[in-house]
């Protein structure tokens, strides 16, 4: 299950990208992208770009999220020791993103994600993004109609630092500085696709860079431009210099933290029980063994105690006394 070279401190997967998964991912980012995208298609006289309509769209998404993680599940066995790791990290996630909400967008749980989908891969990456962005929503009261694009916001981010290149043998100052930059350009990224979502909402404001259903989608992007820019460019701004300072000074603790928690966990380490070979790097019981020494003679058996194999076994005359 896992693609990377422990041994050799390679970035062991928790969570692969089987065919499965991959179909999975694709299906819910081509939804994921209309869902953000419809209402600059949609006619003014239709009706869809109404805010009333958005809840059907959120119940859609949410199963699609549930089948991402199914698909996953099925392609790469996910086991407890995966099912630990991912539950730790979206609670370490969920914990870090109150210590700077509301505060001119300085969002701690950015740069984890980044090194957590660095080391751990794509599959994971989405996975943990979306369940970190969920239990940090119920932890916070932030439960809403925009929950459902923040989970897909939030593992397209996490996934994206799975992608990128040289997880076998990029280390050091390169790859700092690599996801240091991808940090800085996802963070921006979030806030612009974020954005889409609540601007399409708020239409109706007649203001310059108002969103206007049913105009060119050229005059609707330039005006939604003008309102990144005019309204959240501080934010992300915010959260992609926190993402940059903390994963360039604690980035190298925590990536040698990570990958020495998957090879210790051996996500692709099976044990088993083995009758005939005895106990073996796996930990399997040698039941033959086992029988051979309690049958040996000279081996008494005393509850509480080892064999005892200082001496021949006791005779009649010991028996006698």
């Amino acid at each position: 299950m896992a693609d990377g070279d422990p041994g050799a401190g390679g970035a062991v997967r928790a969570i692969g990208l089987g065919p499965r998964s991959v179909a999975a991912l694709v299906l819910i980012t081509v939804i994921g992208v209309f869902a953000f995208g419809w209402p600059l298609l949609a006619d003014s006289a239709s009706g869809l770009a109404h805010s009333q309509d958005a809840p059907w769209l959120f119940a859609a998404l949410l199963p699609l999220l549930v089948a991402v993680v199914v698909a996953t599940i099925a392609d790469a066995g996910l086991d407890a020791k995966a099912v630990a790791m991912l539950g730790v990290l979206a609670a370490v996630g969920a914990a870090l993103r109150p210590l700077g909400a509301g505060t001119a967008g300085l969002e701690p749980m950015f740069f984890l994600m980044v090194l957590s989908g660095r080391v751990l891969g794509p599959g994971f990456g989405f996975v943990l993004g979306s369940v970190t962005m969920f239990a940090s929503a119920l932890l916070t009261g932030g439960v809403g109609p925009w929950m459902p694009f923040q989970m897909l916001a939030m593992g397209w981010f996490t996934m994206g630092a799975g992608l990128l290149p040289g997880a076998r043998r990029l280390r050091g100052r390169a790859e700092l500085l690599m996801l240091a930059g991808y940090g800085c350009v996802a963070a921006f990224a979030y806030g612009t696709v974020m954005n889409l979502q609540g601007w399409t909402y708020i239409g109706g404001l007649s203001t310059g860079i108002s969103f206007h259903p049913g105009d060119a989608v050229g005059a609707n992007l330039t005006r939604f431009f003008a309102y990144c820019a005019a309204t959240s460019l501080g934010w992300d701004l915010g959260r992609a210099a926190v993402t940059v300072v903390l994963t360039l000074v604690v980035g190298p603790t925590l990536l040698k933290a990570l990958r020495r928690a998957t090879r210790r966990a051996a996500f692709d380490a099976e044990g088993g029980f083995d009758a005939e070979g005895g106990f073996d790097a796996k930990g399997g019981f040698d039941a033959k063994a086992a029988f051979d020494v309690a049958t040996e003679p000279g081996v008494q058996a005393v509850p509480g105690a080892g064999p005892d194999r200082s001496g021949p076994a006791a005779g009649p005359a010991t028996a006698a006394e």
